[in-house]
């Protein structure tokens, strides 16, 4: 018992070490929340690229472009993305948090696209044809019905994407961020004690993301009785 209470101390409490949890689980939540609501965005706008068709009923070229985006960026790991970003196509930039949002964004825009284009095909059909008979264009018929519907199917599972991304920010400290895992990595290097650290950091992460999956589970249920109304 003992040695565990020293371990503990030489962890978090030597150095006020629990300032860098603190610090790097800031940087985590930072770059997620940022992330999530450029994933969001993108994926709102490739949904609706994907799904964009001719008069006559055929694909557009943003149709295959978006589906070009889906297949490369889901089809590369989120690590190799990072790395691109950071040493190719922002090399001249030393702002971590920037990439890591503008890489994280972008994957989970990919990914996000998908959630919103079933949630849009969701909405009954019914639901367009009722807006162009009020006089709306597609365009407008899509902005005022189909989307706030359509965003009400999908709120869940982006909570879920958004709980997937705070996990894979774990991977910043490849561009040199100090995030909750590099921070863990940090204090093991000092204390060459490698087990409270890292048990510490993914003890974090669990609670965080109980609390969300708890918040997430409350939205649903409320979601859930306003449909039976």
């Amino acid at each position: 018992m003992a040695d565990v209470a020293y371990k503990f101390r030489i962890a978090f409490i030597d150095g006020d070490r629990w300032k860098l949890y603190l610090q790097g689980l800031g940087v985590t939540i930072q770059i997620a929340v940022f992330a999530a609501i450029l994933g969001v965005v993108i994926g709102t706008v490739i949904a609706l690229m994907k799904m964009s068709t001719t008069r006559t009923g055929k694909r557009t070229i943003f149709s295959y472009l978006a589906q070009a985006y889906i297949d490369i960026i889901r089809g590369t790991p989120s690590v190799l993305q990072l790395l691109i970003m950071w040493f190719i196509v922002m090399s001249s930039s030393k702002n971590g948090v920037l990439v890591a949002v503008l890489t994280f964004g972008i994957n989970s825009g990919a990914y996000v696209s998908e959630i919103m284009r079933a949630g849009i095909q969701a909405v009954d059909h019914g639901q367009m044809e009722a807006g162009r008979s009020l006089g709306l264009s597609k365009a407008q018929t899509m902005r005022y019905i189909i989307l706030p519907q359509a965003i009400k199917n999908v709120l869940p599972p982006i909570g879920n994407e958004f709980i997937v991304l705070l996990k894979e920010t774990a991977i910043v400290g490849y561009v040199s961020l100090s995030d909750l895992t590099r921070v863990a990595s940090q204090v093991t290097s000092r204390t060459y004690e490698a087990f409270m650290p890292l048990i510490g950091a993914a003890v974090i992460y669990f609670i965080i993301i109980k609390i969300l999956s708890k918040l997430l589970e409350r939205l649903e249920r409320r979601l859930r009785k306003g449909d039976h109304r």
